[in-house]
């Protein structure tokens, strides 16, 4: 994913289909590309009740035991408890937007900033009214898209970004481009994680899955709660 600023550290445009976009003036910025400034809004999924309700319901469930979502913050407390922050921390609050449930917000070189996070058809994404939106990819949570950026993946989007032809008037935009990365999330001011979650991250890191271990079945569904490394 790469942030583009000119002039100010709030000034900020599009290099590439994961960059973040100015969206007037709110300080949550939304993903896409240059020519995705006077996009038009996609068309609306059929609504499956029983599916998103499910899907929301065991999002906020993840993200609760997270320790990083921070809940009903402003994108002011979010950036002044990043502002500190090493690059590539980040955390996850409730969108000041009315039509977002959740939004994204991480430290970067150049300062703290925000993306919203969309909801669609029981999937999250980063937010995007992009040409390139169909190819973004959605998880069914967003610790799962978290740690997706936090992985390989990012890592092979970098690349995909980098090898992509250039025109002229993107070159200029590359040059001055910042990679966003996301490295650690910060953890809710007297809500860090317990002990057994932390045990739980470490497990999950070494190992391919909680099923694969000679563990008692209560443990195991514990594991099975929250099957992220992050």
């Amino acid at each position: 994913m790469i942030l583009c600023v000119q002039g100010s550290s709030s000034n900020y445009c599009v290099s590439s289909p994961r960059s973040i976009l100015p969206t007037g003036p709110s300080t949550e910025r939304r993903a896409g590309t240059v020519s995705a400034l006077h996009c038009q809004s996609s068309q609306a999924p059929v609504w499956d009740p029983t599916k998103d309700l499910r899907a929301i319901a065991s999002n906020f469930c993840h993200l609760e035991n997270s320790g990083w979502y921070w809940g009903a913050v402003t994108a002011a407390q979010a950036h002044a408890a990043l502002q500190e922050a090493s690059e590539g921390s980040f955390l996850v609050r409730d969108s000041s937007h009315p039509q977002y449930m959740l939004t994204l917000s991480v430290r970067t070189v150049r300062g703290p900033t925000s993306i919203r996070i969309q909801y669609s058809g029981a999937q999250f994404l980063l937010d995007s009214c992009s040409p390139a939106r169909p190819s973004l990819m959605s998880f069914p949570d967003v610790p799962s898209l978290v740690q997706h950026y936090m992985g390989p993946g990012r890592r092979v989007e970098e690349r995909k970004a980098e090898e992509k032809p250039s025109k002229p008037c993107q070159q200029t935009i590359q040059d001055t481009s910042v990679v966003l990365k996301l490295k650690k999330g910060v953890y809710k001011v007297h809500s860090f994680p317990s002990l057994q979650h932390l045990t739980r991250l470490t497990i999950n890191a070494h190992s391919d899955g909680p099923d694969q271990l000679p563990l008692p079945r209560p443990l195991l569904r514990y594991l099975q709660g929250y099957p992220f490394k992050v």
